[in-house]
């Protein structure tokens, strides 16, 4: 069975890698801006369809399409990626020493069924200085993800602990990915298709 990532993420195709998967890749290139919520799980799991449902059409054959997006919760704001450096720093700044829930939305879709959840993890944050804020910052990381943050790379040394699933907080989370395969009649481990190291 073919996966089809409709993501650009390289944390999300480094994940499904580690799976054993190896996914297609096809950048949806939708406009995210387009999608309002003030509910952050709503909101994942609608960009996530958006994704989906952008990308789908481009597939042709039995494949599952897999659309994606995660959002923070944080202090009753849902952010997204922060774009600036300004506003990755004014971030962190509120951010540490604190927690936010990382909300992750899954959009699967198998030819013309498709399922919808979104998978929850509590991220506590370090309480880190300004210079290590600018410092990480200065990297470019956290401009381009959800709540200015990794898990994965260079921010994983801010995260103090999770409640919930890793997996959820580098953006794809793996056991709402097999729930949501087997709901479209495929099992987990046929879309197995990399050689074992």
């Amino acid at each position: 069975m073919r996966l089809v990532l409709a993501s650009q993420s390289p944390a999300r195709l480094a994940t499904l890698r580690s799976a054993g998967i190896e996914p297609e890749v096809i950048v949806s290139g939708v406009d995210e801006s387009q999608v309002q919520s003030h509910d952050a799980a709503n909101l994942a799991a609608a960009l996530a369809q958006l994704k989906c449902r952008a990308v789908a059409p481009q597939v042709q054959g039995d494949a599952l399409v897999v659309g994606c997006d995660s959002v923070l919760a944080f202090e009753g704001e849902v952010l997204g990626k922060p774009g600036t450096a300004d506003e990755a720093r004014a971030r962190w700044r509120r951010m540490r020493g604190r927690s936010g829930v990382l909300h992750s939305g899954h959009c699967v879709r198998r030819g013309d069924r498709e399922v919808i959840d979104t998978a929850s993890t509590v991220v506590h944050f370090a309480d880190v200085t300004d210079a290590e804020i600018d410092a990480y910052v200065a990297t470019g990381e956290p401009l381009h993800v959800a709540g200015a943050f990794t898990i994965d790379g260079l921010g994983g040394a801010f995260i103090r602990g999770i409640e919930g699933d890793h997996h959820t907080v580098v953006g794809i989370s793996l056991p709402l990915l097999r729930d949501l395969v087997a709901d479209l009649d495929v099992a987990w481990t046929d879309l197995w298709n990399r050689p074992s190291a």
